[in-house]
């Protein structure tokens, strides 16, 4: 069942992905296998592509007006079984995406999808692409819109990582803006307790200046002792 879609669907990701960034035939805890599924960073994207062409061909094949009319109802419900199907790979407590991918290998019955109606048998297929995405988070899609929204989600999350690593770019930011702050705080304080200190350091040798002017006048002689003046520690702001 499906084994075209799952040939398709390998060819392609085989040409668009190194072999480590998928897996074919995915078993999950249960025992379910999923066809594909493509590895993004610590996450899995299931792939289905269990669609079968049975049921289309033989519409296409049947003439008699009645028996079309009744394979056009088993078509469409076929669709839905496909969908509902899809559905149950996604599996977040197993690691994958909160949505999947239900491959379609047949270009025509993609577009006549979008369109609501399926070749010329014009089987209504309204509100089915709704029904998957909205409600059961699945996304069909066609051999050539298959890498365009691979793309668009690998896209989509590196976003998200570069968001990721902008928030941490801006908390080491504001935890650096802290750190400079407290610094700031403490070569203030440290300034303020040099300059306490230098104050005595220079009253002092005031004081020893005054001993050395009366040691002069008692013996007459020179100065003998050079004062060493400490200039204040300017204030960082200035």
């Amino acid at each position: 069942r499906g084994s075209l879609g799952e040939a398709n669907l390998e060819l392609i990701l085989s040409n668009i992905l190194p072999p480590q960034a998928y897996a074919m035939q995915y078993r999950f805890k249960d025992g379910e296998i999923v066809d594909a599924v493509v590895k993004i960073k610590n996450n899995l994207l299931p792939v289905d592509a269990k669609f079968s062409l049975e049921n289309y061909r033989r519409i296409i094949a049947e003439t008699n007006g009645e028996k079309k009319k009744e394979l056009e109802h088993v078509f469409k419900n076929d669709l839905k079984k496909r969908i509902d199907e899809t559905a149950k790979y996604i599996r977040p407590n197993e690691g994958t995406l909160d949505f999947a991918f239900m491959f379609i290998p047949a270009e025509g019955i993609y577009y006549d999808l979008l369109i609501n109606e399926v070749g010329a048998i014009k089987v209504d297929t309204g509100g089915l692409i709704d029904y998957a995405f909205k409600e059961k988070k699945v996304i069909i899609v066609s051999p050539t819109t298959f890498a365009a929204y691979l793309q668009t989600v690998l896209q989509g999350l590196r976003a998200l990582q570069i968001e990721e690593s902008a928030k941490e770019i801006r908390q080491r930011v504001e935890e650096l803006g802290k750190h400079i702050v407290n610094y700031d705080t403490y070569m203030q304080k440290l300034g303020n307790n040099l300059g306490t200190t230098v104050n005595a350091y220079n009253t002092a040798y005031k004081e020893l200046n005054k001993i050395d002017k009366d040691v002069v006048k008692i013996t007459a002689g020179e100065k003998k002792i050079e004062v060493l003046s400490i200039e204040k520690p300017r204030s960082i702001k200035e």
